[in-house]
C-alpha cells in the first residue's frame, strides 16, 4: 500500500499558475483523471493534493477545486496541503476561516521562490506559530542552499510540525552531496520535522535516472530522520521532468529492497496516516 503525499493538480482551465510560463513541459493541464490511471497501475492507494503555487488571489479557488475533485475520487483523494501566505496581515483571519475544513491537513508557502528574508520575518513566524494550535503541519519547500534558513525557522517554532519536501531539493546532477548531507543531518536533530522522500528523480539531470544514482541521497535522508519520520510522495507531474510516475515508484521499490516490512510500510503509508490521521484504504 502506498499513500502519495504530494500530488499537484494543474487545472489551467480554472486556475492560474504564473510559474508554469517558465516550465514549458508542464505548461498544460495535468488533471486528477490523468494521475489516477497511472497511480492505480503503480499501486498507489490514496493521495493528498499539494498546493501548486497558484496566483495568490486564487488560493481559495484552488481549495474549492480540490474539494470538488475529491468528491468524485471514490475516497482516494483524502485531503490536501493548502497554499497560504503567512507574510500577509490577513493570515490569522484566513486561517480561522479555513479551520473547519476537514480536507485541509497542512499548509505550504513555497520559500524557494521568494527572498530568503521572508521566512526570517517576525510576522511570518508569528503567523506560522498559529499552525501548532490549529493542528496543521507546514511543508518546507526550500533549495539545498536554504536549508540553514529552514533550520532557523524550525528552531523558532518548536510547536509546529514541519515536513521537508523533496529531501531538501539536493543538487544530484551536480553531485553536491557534502553540504546538503550536513544540513540534512542538522535539521533532522529537530524532532518536529519529517522528511518527504519525493521528487528527487527530477534532480538527477537525466531522464529516467537509475535508482543507484538516487541511492546516496535517499539513504542519507532516511539515516538522518529515521524510518518513523519519513513519508513518501510522487511530486506528480513535476516528477515527469525526470521520468514518470511509474518510474519513480519502481525506483522507490528498488531503493527499499532489503528493508523490513515495518520500514517499508512506515515510509509508504503508516507515517502519513499517523501524521495527519488519514483514513486507511485497502
Amino acid at each position: 500500500m502506498i499513500i502519495d503525499t504530494h500530488l499537484h493538480i494543474l487545472d489551467l482551465d480554472t486556475l492560474k499558475y504564473p510559474w508554469l510560463a517558465d516550465v514549458a513541459p508542464l505548461n498544460h493541464n495535468h488533471l486528477y483523471a490523468d494521475y489516477a490511471s497511472q497511480a492505480d497501475a503503480a499501486g498507489i492507494t490514496a493521495t493528498l493534493h499539494m498546493e501548486a503555487d497558484v496566483a495568490p488571489d486564487l488560493i481559495d479557488a484552488e481549495i474549492r477545486n480540490v474539494e470538488a475533485v475529491a468528491r468524485g475520487a471514490n475516497g482516494r483523494l483524502t485531503g490536501m496541503i493548502a497554499a497560504c501566505r503567512p507574510e500577509d496581515d490577513r493570515f490569522a483571519a484566513w486561517l480561522e476561516n479555513i479551520g473547519e475544513n476537514s480536507m485541509i491537513h497542512g499548509l505550504r508557502r513555497p520559500l524557494h521562490v521568494v527572498p530568503d528574508a521572508v521566512s526570517q520575518d517576525a510576522k511570518f513566524r508569528a503567523n506560522l506559530a498559529l499552525l501548532g494550535k490549529a493542528g496543521l503541519s507546514f511543508d518546507l519547500c526550500v533549495l539545498a542552499r536554504q536549508l540553514p534558513l529552514a533550520i532557523a525557522l524550525v528552531d523558532a517554532l518548536p510547536d509546529v510540525t514541519f515536513v521537508l519536501d523533496h529531501c531538501g531539493v539536493p543538487d544530484i546532477a551536480g553531485n553536491d552531496f557534502t553540504p546538503w548531507a550536513a544540513h540534512i543531518s542538522d535539521l533532522a536533530k529537530r524532532a518536529n520535522v519529517v522528511v518527504k522522500i519525493s521528487g528527487i528523480q527530477a534532480y538527477a539531470g537525466v531522464t529516467g535516472p537509475d535508482a543507484e544514482i538516487l541511492r546516496p541521497w535517499f539513504e542519507h535522508s532516511i539515516a538522518a530522520f529515521g524510518w518513523d519520520r519519513a513519508i513518501w510522495g510522487s511530486d506528480w507531474p513535476v516528477c515527469n521532468l525526470g521520468g514518470d510516475l511509474a518510474g519513480w515508484v519502481a525506483k522507490t521499490r528498488t531503493l527499499l529492497a532489503g528493508c523490513s516490512d515495518d520500514e517499508r510500510n512506515a515510509l509508504l503509508w503508516k507515517n502519513a496516516v499517523r501524521l495527519w490521521n488519514l483514513p486507511v484504504l485497502e
